[in-house]
This record gives structure tokens, sequence and C-alpha cells, in this order.
């Protein structure tokens, strides 16, 4: 809980601070509280779209909680996001998961 009281602090400091936001998900995803972490991953990609690294987590967050619809939009529109920005790396992981999941 300590971790999560930093993030929160600093992000009171930075509210719009992507990657303060995106750690503090992964930490609520640390102590089984997927509706916390999702709230932050889509508050995170509605206000920047570029922000890669949120996309694979809030799917595979989706697909561990059965939502797969939810979790191949969000692999595809991340897959999309990472082709615009060059992101090759990202754009493979995306890709695997999204692969693993409809095939």
């Amino acid at each position: 809980m300590e971790r999560i009281a930093k993030l929160k602090e600093y992000l009171s400091a930075s509210p719009g601070d992507n990657f303060l936001q995106h750690a503090l998900a992964l930490e609520y995803i640390k102590l089984g509280d997927d509706e916390q972490a999702k709230a932050l991953f889509e508050e995170i990609l509605n206000r920047d779209s570029a922000y890669i690294g949120s996309y694979y987590h809030l799917a595979k967050l989706l697909e561990r909680n059965g939502d797969t619809d939810g979790a191949v939009q969000w692999y595809e529109k991340g897959m999309d996001a990472a082709l615009k920005a060059g992101e090759k790396h990202a754009f493979g992981e995306l890709r695997s998961a999204w692969e693993e999941l409809t095939f």
C-alpha cells in the first residue's frame, strides 16, 4: 500500500502524468483490484491514445476477466497506435497476444 500512497501523492502534483497513472494501475493489478486498474488504463488511453504500453496491460486485464471482445478491441487499437508511432516491438507484442486470443 505504501507504493500506492506514494504514487497517489505524486499524481496529486501531476494529475495528467501517464507514467504515474500507468504505474498506479499496475500496483492495483498486483492487489487484485482490476476495476481500479481498468479505469486508470482507460483514462490514460482516452486522454492520450499514443501511450502504447497501456494497451497491452488493459487488454490482458480484460482477457483475464473473460471480456474477450473488449480485449480484442484494445489489442487492435494498440496495434494501430503502435504502427502510427513506429513502435515495431510493441506492435509485435500486441499482435502476438491478439493472435493467441483470436486463433
